[in-house]
C-alpha cells in the first residue's frame, strides 16, 4: 500500500541519511513532477502520486508486464545520482525480492538503469495503522491483540531470516488481513546494522541501542522495542517516551531521545495485566531484558483466549474460536 494522498510518509522525526541541502534551507522537496500517463521505464506508467519523503517520491503505477496496479518508489531527483542512494535502492529490492511471509510487503524488483530509479512494490488495500489512529484514535483489544500476533510473527521471521527492520511504526503497518508491514528503506542484516555509526530510523520508536549507537549492536531486539512503542501507541493514543516541542533537533541525546532516560508512560488501568507486563518488557532498555518476536506471540495467545470471540494463531493459520 501507499500511503494516503498527500501523506507524507517519512517525517522529520526519520533519520534515514544526512540532511540534504534542500531541507536545512527549508526548500521544497525536490519532484520530477510526474503527472498521469507519465512513463518511468517501459510498459511502466503513473496512475497518481501516492506520497513521498525524504529520499522518494511513491506513485501508484500501471504494470503492463503484469497488467496490474503497482507502486512504484522513485528516488528523487537530487537522489538519483546519489551513490549511497541507489545502493540503498537496490539493498532493499535484493532483501524483499527473498522475503516470502503473508505479513511482509511483497517486492516486484529494482529498476536502477533510465531517468527514474525505482522500487516496484505491491500496492496493499487499506490505511496503515497510523492513519486509523489519526482518524479514529486507539483502537480496542479485539484488533490490538491478533495485530500484535500477525506482526510480531513477521518479526519473528525477519529474525531468522537475518534482517533488522529498523523502522517499525505505526505509519509502517497496513491494516489488512493479514496486516502487512512495510517500508524496509533502511532495513539491514544485523552485520551490516552494527556498522551504522549514527542514528538510523524514526525518533520516537528507536531502541536505545539504535538512538547511542556505544550501547551495543543492532539485531532483533531493536524491532521489539519498535513494536513494543507501536502497540503502545495504538492502545494509548500516545507516545510511552514523549518529549518537548523542538527536542528534535537537540545536540544532547538524553533530550532528543528521552527513551535513554525515562520509564514508559503508564498504561491504562483497563489494560490486562499480562499485556501490560508484556509491553513493560518490551520496552526495556537493555536488549537482553526483551522478549523475543516469537516470546511476544506466546504471551499474547493467552490475553486473546480471554476475549469473548478468540483469535488464536495455530498451525494451519489464523482460527476463530467461539
Amino acid at each position: 500500500m501507499a500511503p494516503r494522498p498527500g501523506r507524507e510518509t517519512v517525517g522529520g522525526q526519520s533519520t534515514v541519511a544526512e540532511a540534504p541541502p534542500w531541507e536545512s534551507a527549508r526548500r521544497p522537496r525536490p519532484t520530477w513532477g510526474l503527472a498521469e500517463g507519465d512513463a518511468i521505464s517501459p510498459g511502466r506508467t503513473v496512475l497518481r502520486r501516492i506520497g513521498g519523503g525524504r529520499r522518494y517520491e511513491v506513485f501508484l503505477v500501471w504494470c503492463e508486464h503484469r497488467l496490474a496496479v503497482l507502486v512504484a518508489k522513485v528516488l528523487r531527483p537530487d537522489q538519483a545520482d546519489d551513490p549511497a542512494a541507489m545502493r540503498d535502492l537496490v539493498r532493499e529490492g535484493d532483501l524483499l525480492a527473498r522475503m516470502a511471509h503473508p505479513v511482509v510487503v511483497r517486492g516486484f524488483g529494482t529498476s536502477a538503469e533510465g531517468p527514474f530509479p525505482h522500487l516496484l512494490l505491491e500496492h496493499l488495500e487499506g490505511p496503515t495503522l497510523q492513519s486509523l489512529l489519526d482518524h479514529h484514535g486507539p483502537i480496542g483489544l479485539e484488533q490490538l491483540l491478533p495485530l500484535g500476533m500477525h506482526v510480531a510473527a513477521a518479526l519473528h521471521y525477519l529474525g531468522r531470516e537475518g534482517v533488522v527492520h529498523l523502522d517499525v511504526k505505526p505509519e509502517n503497518v497496513v491494516m489488512g488481513a493479514p496486516p502487512r508491514l512495510i517500508d524496509f528503506s533502511v532495513s539491514r542484516g544485523p552485520a551490516a546494522a552494527a556498522r551504522l555509526s549514527k542514528p538510523v530510523g524514526t525518533d520516537a520508536f528507536m531502541a536505545p541501542e539504535q538512538c547511542d549507537r556505544t550501547r551495543g549492536d543492532l539485531g532483533a531486539p531493536a524491532d521489539v522495542f519498535g513494536f513494543g512503542v507501536t502497540l503502545h501507541v495504538a492502545l494509548t493514543g500516545r507516545r510511552p517516551f514523549p518529549r518537548e516541542h523542538g527536542a528534535g533537533s537537540s545536540p544532547d541525546p538524553e533530550v532528543r531521545f528521552p527513551q535513554l532516560v525515562r520509564a514508559p508512560a503508564p498504561l491504562p488501568r483497563r489494560t490486562p495485566a499480562a499485556l501490560a507486563d508484556l509491553l513493560r518488557s518490551m520496552l526495556a532498555v537493555a536488549p537482553d531484558d526483551r522478549p523475543t518476536a516469537a516470546e511476544v506471540v506466546a504471551a499474547l495467545e493467552p490475553v486473546v483466549a480471554e476475549l469473548p470471540r478468540r483469535l488464536v494463531l495455530g498451525r494451519r493459520g489464523w482460527a476463530r474460536r467461539h
